[in-house]
């Protein structure tokens, strides 16, 4: 997944250069990993303005987790289209991802991971960024009664490929796996 710019102005608003900088350092090194001062740091803010726009990091959490998903649903519908649109489409979507130089899994189950227990909102959050997905996996599939279910059962294997590709630190076992997964399931299903 390509990195977007910062913003489309030439000069960025304090807000998105903080929720920027959190959002590649969340990604990258992990929520409890990355402190505040940090991210005013590498955002070049002052500790006021931080907290001005942030009062607290978990609501810097929850606007970086929206951010997430905006971004990544935007990446995968551009995707799935430059792929083709079908159901042929998600493998190689999902490959393209898993090969990007910044992969380390997917943001959401990493945040449920580490803060699922103690901020619901990541939960909630991140229920809705996979219904959101299931929903454009169920787009690309052909026409049937199951395509709902179908669609599930594929995000769901997605999510198993995600989590092996990320300890694997290489993507080809997982994407085997996935390959097959969903062949199968197009075979039984359509």
């Amino acid at each position: 997944m390509t990195r977007p710019a910062i913003s489309d102005s030439p000069s960025p608003t304090a807000r998105s250069r903080i929720l920027h900088s959190a959002h590649d350092l969340f990604y990258r090194e992990g929520i409890r990993a990355t402190g505040v001062d940090r991210i005013i740091a590498e955002s070049g803010v002052a500790k006021l303005t931080f907290y001005r726009h942030f009062p607290s990091k978990n609501d810097l959490i929850v606007a970086y987790l929206e951010y997430r998903h905006a971004r990544w649903m935007g990446w995968l519908a551009d995707a799935l289209a430059r792929y083709g649109g079908g159901s042929g489409a998600i493998l190689p979507a999902v490959e393209e991802w898993f090969r990007d130089p910044h992969y380390r899994g997917c943001a959401f189950i990493n945040t449920v991971g580490e803060l699922g227990a103690t901020l619901p909102e990541v939960v909630a959050i991140t229920r809705r960024h996979k219904d959101e997905a299931t929903q454009v996996l169920a787009a690309v599939l052909p026409a049937s009664k199951q395509r709902l279910e179908l669609a599930q059962a594929i995000a769901m294997a997605i999510d198993g490929a995600i989590v092996r590709a990320q300890f694997d630190h290489a993507p080809d076992a997982a994407l085997a796996a996935l390959d097959r997964i969903i062949r199968s399931l197009l075979a039984t299903k359509t």
